[in-house]
């Protein structure tokens, strides 16, 4: 783990400027592939008319909004632990109309003090990779979804070839993720606390989508991401250069994002 990487350091970055990048450069749905990625998740774990869902590392609500507008999902829970992301969410919920389906809860992921087996399903893009207890997450989710519910997510994962031990810190450093696991390391996880898996793969959309951000951000969004970055130039190379660090740990088949979707046994 990174000795200087924990819940605060990933609320720092959503209460403050880089997160604010990261919103630039991706979209209201701050994870690799968009629109595109959270239908296909939703599509592949059956989430359609469905009551409950939750989404643990909800952010500001966006994968929540989808799912209620275009998957008829009644109601989510969304839980996170940056206030700035939670308020956020809060107003665009309101403003597109799904303040009254969608609620929003501060707390540990790995802890939310919601009530178990309370959801027909549990969801995350992209987010796990920042808790720093993985197995405790897993276990909450596990305790959150009723039985026969399912658990779907995408994250970001360690690939088929080992990263050597600067590049780690470097991925690390820079992405402010304490850990990272694995695919088959998730469905560890998730065998432990009752679940069957149904799939766990690589999606192939890393080092396409790291090419389109990096081009925006070069042909499009320069001065939008300057401004965030307070106008310091250096800073911007820097991160156009760890964006493309992670490029080049993707082609070579370091790092990956992952789908997996589970089901918990039924009582």
């Amino acid at each position: 783990m990174s000795d200087d990487v924990g819940l605060e350091a990933v609320k720092a970055v959503y209460n403050g400027p880089e997160g604010d990048l990261w919103e630039l450069i991706m979209g209201h749905q701050i994870h690799i592939g968009g629109f595109q990625s959270s239908m296909d998740l939703s599509e592949r774990a059956g989430i359609a008319g469905t009551s409950h869902g939750m989404d643990l590392c909800c952010c500001n609500g966006a994968g929540m909004r989808l799912l209620a507008r275009f998957r008829d999902v009644q109601r989510m829970t969304g839980v996170d632990a940056s206030s700035t992301v939670i308020e956020r969410g809060k107003r665009r919920c309101a403003e597109e109309g799904l303040g009254e389906r969608i609620t929003f809860v501060q707390a540990d992921v790995t802890d939310s003090g919601l009530p178990g087996g309370c959801a027909d399903f549990i969801w995350s893009e992209d987010a796990w990779c920042y808790v720093v207890d993985k197995a405790a997450l897993i276990r909450e989710a596990a305790r959150l979804v009723r039985p026969g519910g399912t658990i779907a997510f995408t994250d970001w994962v360690l690939g088929e070839t080992p990263m050597s031990v600067e590049e780690s810190r470097r991925y690390r450093a820079f992405m402010k993720f304490p850990n990272v696991e694995s695919l088959a390391g998730y469905a560890r996880l998730l065998a432990q606390n009752d679940c069957s898996i149904i799939e766990a793969e690589d999606t192939g959309r890393f080092s396409p989508w790291l090419d389109l951000y990096l081009e925006m951000v070069d042909k499009q969004f320069t001065y939008d991401a300057l401004r965030i970055l307070d106008f310091d130039m250096d800073m911007l190379r820097t991160v156009a250069g760890e964006m493309m660090f992670l490029k080049e740990l993707a082609g070579s088949g370091k790092i990956a994002q992952g789908r997996v979707v589970a089901r918990k046994r039924p009582a």
